[in-house]
C-alpha cells in the first residue's frame, strides 16, 4: 500500500486541519473528552458543526469542559454522558443509551503507566481501559455506526506501542513482574491491532478505523510518571496533539482509508528497531494475525 501523506505536520493544529470542513448535522462520540487532546478535539469538531458527546467518568469536568466549548464555539449541541470505560457495566449502559446514527467514535480516553492494577475480573487496567474498553464500546455502538454508511472510529494510541508488542499468553501480568511501562505499551499496540481488525470486519458496513499518536503533550496523562519529560523542541500543545484526530474524524483526504497508523498528520513509517520509542509503527502493531488473535482473546475475554 502507497504510504499516505497530507500537507499537515508536526506543528499543526486541529483547527488547521479542521477548516473549510462542514460536519453539521453529524454526531460524534469522544470518550476521555473533558480534558487534554479530548477536550480540543471536540472544540475543534464543535467549531465545524458537529453533535459532540463527551463520554466521561468525571461528569462534573465533563459539564465543565461542555459549557466551555459551547461558549467559545456557538454550538449548543454539546453534550455529557457518563461512561467509565474500564467498566463493562458502565458502557453497557451508554450503549443502551444511544438510540441514533453515529457518524464518528473518538476512542481518546486512556491511562498512562499506571502502578499496578486490575478490574474484578482480574484484567490489568491499562489493557482494560486503553484497550478492551473501547474494543467492547465500538463493539456495543456497531449497529449505530453501520447505518450511517460512511462512519469513522479514531483509535488514540502512542508511540508508546514500540515498547512491547501484545503478550497474548500473559496479557494480565499473571506470570510477568508487572512493569508500567511494558504494560502500557502492549495496551497501545492493541488499540493499533484493533484498527487493523476492524478493518477486515467492518469495512463492508462502510466503516473505516485508523489509529494514531498525538505527539507529547502535557496533560493529566502524565500524572503517574512526574510530568512531561519529552525534549521542549518535541512537545505539542493540546490543540498540536489533536490534529491528527481531528485528521482521521474528518478529512475528505482519508475517505475510505482503514487499518493504518498515523503521526503528526501522515501516516507513520514501519520501523523494525524501536525507534528509540520515539516514532514510527512497529510490525506487530500492524500484523493481520495478531489482529485476529487479539480480536478473538477480546471476545473470549467479555463474553
Amino acid at each position: 500500500m502507497e504510504r499516505i501523506t497530507t500537507p499537515f505536520g508536526f506543528s499543526s493544529t486541529a483547527d488547521e486541519v479542521a477548516e473549510g470542513i462542514d460536519l453539521s448535522g453529524k454526531q460524534v462520540v469522544i470518550t476521555g473528552g473533558a480534558s487534554g487532546i479530548g477536550l480540543e478535539t471536540a472544540r475543534t469538531l464543535a467549531h465545524i458543526g458537529a453533535e459532540v458527546t463527551l463520554a466521561v467518568r468525571n461528569t462534573d469536568a465533563g459539564e465543565q469542559a461542555a459549557a466551555d466549548i459551547i461558549a467559545t464555539t456557538g454550538n449548543q449541541h454539546v453534550h455529557v454522558a457518563w461512561l467509565d470505560i474500564a467498566d463493562r457495566a458502565s458502557i453497557a449502559e451508554f450503549v443502551a443509551g444511544w438510540n441514533r446514527p453515529l457518524d464518528v467514535l473518538i476512542n481518546n480516553a486512556g491511562v498512562m503507566a499506571m502502578p499496578e492494577q486490575h478490574t474484578p475480573e482480574g484484567w490489568e487496567m491499562q489493557f482494560a481501559t486503553n484497550s478492551l474498553g473501547h474494543f467492547a464500546l465500538a463493539l456495543g455502538l456497531h449497529n449505530a455506526l453501520a447505518a450511517t454508511g460512511n462512519a469513522r472510529i479514531v483509535m488514540v494510541s502512542s508511540s508508546g506501542h514500540l515498547i512491547s508488542p501484545v503478550i497474548f499468553d500473559d496479557l494480565h501480568f499473571a506470570f510477568r513482574p508487572y512493569d508500567p511501562w511494558i504494560a502500557y505499551g502492549q495496551s497501545k499496540t492493541a488499540t493499533i491491532l484493533f484498527a487493523v481488525g476492524a478493518t477486515t470486519r467492518w469495512a463492508s458496513d462502510g466503516i473505516t478505523t485508523n489509529a494514531l499518536m498525538p505527539g507529547a503533550i502535557a496533560t493529566n496523562l502524565q500524572r503517574y510518571v512526574g510530568g512531561l519529560r519529552t525534549p521542549p523542541e518535541r512537545r505539542k500543545t493540546p490543540q498540536q496533539g489533536a490534529a491528527t484526530s481531528v485528521l482521521l474524524a474528518t478529512s475528505p483526504l482519508l475517505q475510505g482509508v482503514s487499518g493504518r497508523y498515523f503521526e503528526d498528520c501522515n501516516e507513520a513509517l514501519v520501523v523494525t528497531n524501536g525507534n528509540g520509542y520515539a516514532s514510527g509503527v512497529a510490525p506487530y502493531a500492524l500484523n493481520a494475525e495478531n489482529a485476529d488473535r487479539l480480536w478473538e482473546a477480546s471476545l473470549r475475554l467479555l463474553a
